[in-house]
């Protein structure tokens, strides 16, 4: 069976989101937007859900589509969400605000290599999501993991990158880097002597690491 129909089957089952997620859905497929997959982000909800986490970490805002995602599913979650494009950060915080879930979430301006200690103040986290620079994802994982709480974790998406992570010949010199850099990455963190990781091949590719020795 081709992935692609097994793909379109699983999202087939995936029941409609309200009008406002609908419209940001639409929104970003029209205006090229980069938001997460809809089965990876149903299987990060899952996780959420499952954990039932408290504090959330998003590096990489967009226009508040996944942070309004995990907002909507966790009604007692705080969630601190870093953007530094101007247009998508407004674009966010109209979203959110038409929500009615902005005390939930805490917008924070920035590049994300820049705000640590902005992000502080909102720490400790029982996940960190990193959905932004792909290029950058070792150095937001080194810079965020030390703001985790014990027994929580870290979500990374789009690890997989379409599926260019195990192709041998990538005509774009720019695409061919950036996924060697997202292959540095996933083999860095699997071998990574503080977490475990595993990849799910959901989405774009989603990875998931707890620190190794850790309890709940």
């Amino acid at each position: 069976m081709h992935y692609e129909k097994l793909h379109s089957y699983i999202e087939n089952l995936i029941l409609d989101r309200i009008p406002l997620l609908q419209e940001m859905e639409e929104f970003a497929k029209n205006h090229h937007v980069p938001i997460m997959e809809l089965a990876g982000i149903e299987a990060m909800l899952q996780l959420l859900r499952i954990q039932d986490s408290k504090k959330i970490l998003e590096v990489g805002t967009a226009i508040g589509y996944s942070a309004l995602r995990m907002a909507y599913t966790l009604p007692d979650a705080k969630i601190a969400t870093i953007e530094r494009d101007e247009e998508r950060f407004a674009l966010a915080e109209a979203f959110i605000n038409r929500s009615g879930k902005s005390e939930q979430i805490s917008l924070i301006k920035g590049d994300a290599l820049e705000v640590e200690g902005l992000v502080a103040g909102h720490a400790p986290f029982d996940a960190i999501f990193i959905d932004a620079a792909k290029g950058q994802y070792k150095r937001f994982f080194d810079i965020y993991s030390k703001f985790l709480s014990s027994g929580g974790m870290i979500i990374t998406d789009n690890v997989l990158f379409k599926g260019l992570v195990c192709e041998s010949e990538i005509e774009s010199k720019r695409t061919r880097n950036l996924v060697r850099k997202i292959d540095d990455f996933n083999r860095w963190l699997m071998a990574h002597p503080d977490y475990d990781t595993i990849i799910l091949p959901v989405g774009d590719g989603v990875a998931i690491s707890k620190r190794r020795g850790e309890k709940e």
